[in-house]
């Protein structure tokens, strides 16, 4: 009886199998990923090198098992972590910090030379939102006093700084630098599509312009007419915010021609803000005639001339109107029935604003008269009398009232039981208002609101005792009526 092993067939299933290396390369593989998870590993089998047994190669095994993920994979896998880890896993390799680099769309520069020499780029190259104000500043860094403005923050020297010099201006980069920056990163982010720029020229926004097409968002700061020249390039712009003047930071000129070019070479704007520009009644009747898809515009720390009210009303589809550090709104508004209104507005605001001249915030009210959400907040001069004029707008479902330290319960009450359509009230930090003073009437007014905030002052009761109840939530049908209310009235 013979032990030896039969010879294999020439057509038997064995030799067909050991012909096809690639099958044979990767079953063996998968067995010493197997046996090594078996046993400890020791830095021999970790890394060892390739040989070959038989005519076979075996392939090269790595500690790092997402060497074996192609990069689009592992790309998707990395864009689900939390960006708190973004830093971290940038650290783990060279592979990683690209790929890291790859996901982050927005970036804030603080060092010109990195764009200047195009390694932004490299680092970050699919780049969509780039602020490029700090890095603009060259203000010096051993100096102990820092500057900070929700603009910028930069270092300032009190013992060399000039008296009577504005601060920022003096750490500006050139005109000429800030444009190569900007044509550097017209070249290396085509897909941009927001940017915040500080002191830039006419030149330079005309190459971002002709680089950058899907462009939809630009701030501009320190920005005066000749550079509005600029914007008329960029034809898919919906969002603008022009920021000319800052106290004691810098300052610039924005008038009604910049205005006028504004608005013959943007007319798909969206959103517009106007932050310390000047301007008249003829540079916001060439906005609202020629940009008809603006819907909200905002007025911050202007300086207008008299009579710039009444071109609102050629603002057609505007839904929100805001007012951000006002001290004035126009002093000399003109005659109500040349004011004219806004029929699609829908939200007013203020904030930090100054309400003290009764006659100009009688005129904006006649403009806004169709108006269904307002809101104050932080506004010195808003006292009883000064409120009771919103009793002429009829079509308030919104009243927000937050830091109006001036104002009582009782010009509170004047007002909102004027009002017919009002669903939601909301009063934070108005101290004056006392819980107290609350009447019947009001309280139940209260009760038939959809929405109700009230922390008037951190003494206030009325919160704590409404837990519970559901007023504010589900209006008045869930309360049973105790009270006549043609009595409270008067009716």
């Amino acid at each position: 009886m013979s032990c030896s092993p039969e010879k294999p067939n020439g057509n038997s299933p064995l030799k067909l199998w050991i012909k096809n290396k690639k099958v044979l390369n990767n079953v063996l593989f998968t067995m010493r990923l197997q046996s090594l998870t078996k046993q400890p590993q020791t830095p021999s089998l970790m890394t060892p090198r390739p040989h070959k047994t038989e005519g076979f190669t075996f392939p090269e095994l790595v500690s790092d098992k997402t060497s074996l993920l192609p990069d689009e994979i592992l790309l998707q896998i990395l864009s689900k972590l939390p960006d708190s880890q973004r830093n971290s896993n940038s650290l783990v390799s060279k592979r990683w910090l690209n790929l890291q680099g790859r996901l982050v769309k927005s970036v804030k520069l603080l060092d010109w030379n990195f764009l200047v020499s195009s390694r932004l780029f490299v680092r970050f190259p699919n780049l969509v939102h780039v602020d490029l104000v700090e890095g603009s500043l060259t203000s010096p860094r051993n100096s102990g006093i820092l500057c900070t403005h929700k603009v910028a923050s930069f270092y300032v020297d009190t013992d060399t700084e000039p008296k009577g010099s504005l601060a920022c201006e003096r750490f500006m980069l050139h005109i000429d630098e800030i444009d190569l920056g900007l044509r550097n990163l017209a070249n290396g982010c085509p897909n941009l599509r927001r940017l915040v720029v500080l002191n830039a020229s006419e030149m330079g926004l005309l190459s971002v312009a002709e680089e950058c097409p899907t462009l939809q968002e630009l701030e501009l700061h320190r920005c005066n007419d000749q550079v509005l020249r600029g914007i008329a390039a960029f034809q898919n712009l919906q969002i603008l915010r022009l920021i000319a003047n800052i106290d004691g930071f810098y300052s610039s000129v924005v008038s009604d021609v910049g205005l006028t070019i504004l608005a013959q070479g943007c007319k798909r704007l969206v959103k517009l803000e106007l932050n310390g520009c000047q301007g008249s009644y003829d540079g916001i009747r060439a906005i609202g005639q020629c940009c008809q898809m603006l819907e909200e515009l905002t007025f911050c720390d202007h300086k207008m001339e008299d009579g710039w009210l009444a071109a609102l009303s050629y603002c057609e589809n505007l839904k929100t109107l805001r007012f951000l550090s006002c001290k004035t709104i126009d002093l000399n508004p003109g005659p109500h029935e040349h004011l004219g209104s806004c029929p699609t507005l829908e939200r007013l605001h203020f904030e930090k604003c100054q309400l003290r001249d009764k006659q100009s915030v009688r005129a904006l009210f006649v403009v806004c008269q169709g108006v269904k959400d307002i809101i104050f907040k932080n506004c010195w001069g808003l006292n009883n009398d000064i409120f009771s004029i919103t009793t002429d707008l009829r079509s308030v479902k919104l009243l927000s009232l937050e830091g109006c330290p001036v104002l009582t319960a009782a010009g509170l009450e004047l007002v909102v039981i004027s009002w017919m359509e009002i669903q939601s009230l909301r009063v934070i930090s108005c101290n004056k208002i006392k819980d107290t003073e609350i009447s019947p009437v009001l309280s139940y007014l209260f009760s038939t609101l959809k929405d109700l905030q009230w922390r008037p002052d951190t003494k206030s009761l009325l919160s704590a005792n409404l837990v519970g109840s559901g007023m504010g939530k589900r209006g008045a049908k869930f309360f049973k009526k105790t009270c006549d209310w043609k009595a409270l009235t008067g009716a």
